[in-house]
C-alpha cells in the first residue's frame, strides 16, 4: 500500500471532516486531529490557513492527488473560459478514476484509482489504466467482463452509502456507463462543503 493510500485514514481527522461521508470514518470515534497534540484547542485560522484547508479538502477528496498534478488542474482551469473554480471541479470530475467512483464501480476514490491502475476498466472498448485520463461525454466506460464478479465491484454497486449523480448514466447490469454532461459545483454530491473559490485564491496569491 502506498503512503498516499495509507494517508486516507488520517485525512478526515486532520481536516476535521468526514470527507467521503462514510460510516467507517475515524471521526465517528475520535473527532479530533491525529497525533499526541490532536486534542489541543485549535486557533482561529488565518486567511491563508482557510485557503490551504480548502485546497487540502478538495485534493484529498479525489484520492489525495499529488500537488504537482493538482496545480496543473488549476492552471488548466484558468486557461479555460468561465469561472475558474467551476472549471476546476469539472476537470476533477472528468478524471477516469473519479468517474469510476461516481458510477459506483469502486467504494472509495482510492479503490477506484487502484481499479483503473490494475486494468479492470475499458474506455470505448479498450483497456485504459491511466486514472487521470480526462473522460469525454462520448466515452463509454465499462468494467472488463472478467472483473464484473469481483467482490469489491459487487459491494460497491450494491452500497447504499451514496447515489449515482444526475450527470452520470450507468447500467449496473451491463457494468457500462458514460458522463452525460459537464457537472457544476452544485451538481456534485460532496458530503462536505467544497470551496473551489478559496483554492483559486490560494494559487493566485
Amino acid at each position: 500500500m502506498t503512503k498516499r493510500a495509507e494517508s486516507k485514514y488520517k485525512i478526515n481527522r486532520r481536516l476535521g471532516v468526514n470527507l467521503w461521508g462514510r460510516g467507517k470514518s475515524p471521526l465517528a470515534k475520535r473527532d479530533y486531529g491525529p497525533g499526541q497534540h490532536g486534542q489541543r484547542r485549535k486557533k482561529q485560522p488565518s486567511d491563508f490557513g482557510v485557503q490551504l484547508m480548502a485546497k487540502q479538502k478538495l485534493k484529498g477528496y479525489y484520492g489525495n492527488i499529488g500537488e504537482k498534478q493538482f496545480r496543473k488542474y488549476y492552471e488548466e482551469a484558468v486557461r479555460r473560459k468561465g469561472d475558474t473554480g467551476e472549471n476546476m471541479i469539472e476537470l476533477l470530475e472528468r478524471r477516469l478514476d473519479a468517474v469510476v467512483y461516481r458510477m459506483k464501480f469502486a467504494i472509495t476514490p482510492f479503490a477506484a484509482r487502484q481499479f483503473v491502475n490494475h486494468g479492470h476498466v475499458l474506455v470505448n472498448g479498450k483497456r485504459l489504466n491511466i486514472p487521470s485520463y480526462t473522460v469525454k461525454d462520448t466515452d463509454v466506460i465499462e468494467v472488463k467482463e472478467k472483473s464484473r464478479q469481483l467482490a469489491m465491484v459487487l459491494d460497491a454497486t450494491q452500497s447504499t452509502e451514496r447515489d449515482v449523480p444526475d450527470y452520470i448514466e450507468v447500467d449496473h447490469r451491463t457494468m457500462k456507463g458514460r458522463m452525460m454532461r459537464a457537472p457544476k459545483l452544485s451538481d456534485v454530491p460532496y458530503p462536505v462543503q467544497m470551496e473551489p473559490n478559496l483554492v483559486v485564491e490560494f494559487y493566485s496569491r
